[in-house]
């Protein structure tokens, strides 16, 4: 969505009162470094081609990409300034182009899946938050009174299978895992049977985060698929990749990776608080197009949230 509104049933900004200062917080060392990047450059009536490359330059530097860079630039290029280009008159035309950027984006996760489950599968690095974000995912889920069923999938991981138990026991959802090194597609297969039955509405499914031997992680869950479909032929609904922020322009990387290994539907990216590096955010947007579901910026189990384009074009941008 690119206003405020919740998904249906869900908790609007405006419950969650700090959200926006959590935003503020989160993305203070990325408009820091932005406007610090930025600061200096002035014009007249129009920028010149010098004032421009500049421009250009440190967009690129505060890691909004290279496409994004060159799409500001073009906006600025073909901006008439009323009176001379002070900083704060080109962060408003940065704002502007940021938030175009990420509205087409900005997609949360509606529960539609009929007959339900919706099977989520979430997928990133080891180290990335994955398995802390499906908690939080679950929780989001939670405040919109969705039922929810958590799939411990990383069976090559006991420290994953076991971090997740913990997170279903606190927030008192069910969880299927099997043992450490078994089969995934197995758990898979077991949790969705218990979904369908339980007539849960969401199923998180972890899954393995090595990318050390693509084919081997390609292999798997295709594996997962096949089991799947012989039960839900639409599922998985969705196919969600975490990324860490502080990874700056690696996190692109990731995103090329697994949508060929894995048919990405969707983002979400944390750890957003405390990096200067969340204008990462918007080159994802604007390279890849992807939904981007949901936002991390603190540890607390209610940090992940939708966010609103326009805000958070204007909190990057250092003038909310």
């Amino acid at each position: 969505m690119s206003d405020t509104t919740p998904p249906s049933g869900g908790p609007a900004e405006t419950q969650d009162g700090d959200w926006s200062n959590r935003l503020f917080g989160g993305f203070r060392k990325t408009s820091e470094r932005l406007t610090g990047n930025l600061a200096g450059i002035v014009g007249g009536g129009r920028l010149t081609e010098a004032q421009l490359d500049d421009l250009e330059d440190a967009l690129i530097m505060s890691d909004l990409g290279p496409r994004a860079a060159a799409r500001i630039r073009e906006r600025l290029a073909n901006e008439r300034f009323e009176r001379d280009a002070d900083e704060r008159a080109i962060m408003e035309v940065v704002a502007r182009e940021i938030a175009e950027i990420l509205r087409p984006v900005a997609k949360p996760l509606d529960i539609v899946a009929f007959p339900r489950p919706q099977v989520i599968l979430t997928i990133g690095v080891n180290g990335s938050g994955k398995t802390t974000t499906i908690a939080k995912l679950a929780h989001l889920f939670q405040e919109q009174d969705y039922a929810v069923m958590l799939a411990a999938g990383d069976t090559f991981r006991a420290a994953a299978i076991g971090q997740l138990a913990v997170w279903a026991d606190r927030l008192d959802v069910p969880i299927v895992k099997g043992p450490e090194g078994g089969d995934p597609a197995s758990v898979v297969f077991d949790a969705v049977k218990a979904a369908t039955d339980d007539g849960t509405d969401v199923l998180i499914v972890d899954t393995a985060g090595r990318l050390q031997n693509k084919r081997e992680l390609m292999d798997e869950l295709a594996k997962v698929r096949r089991v799947l479909g012989r039960l839900n032929p639409e599922a998985p609904h969705d196919v969600v990749l975490v990324l860490d922020a502080t990874n700056g322009q690696n996190a692109l990387s990731q995103i090329e990776t697994f949508k060929e290994v894995a048919g990405v539907t969707g983002l979400i990216m944390t750890k957003l608080d405390g990096t200067a590096r969340g204008g990462v955010l918007v080159a994802a947007a604007e390279q890849y197009g992807l939904p981007i579901h949901a936002i991390g910026v603190g540890e607390t189990i209610d940090d992940l949230r939708p966010f609103n384009p326009d805000l958070l074009a204007r909190v990057i941008a250092g003038i909310a």
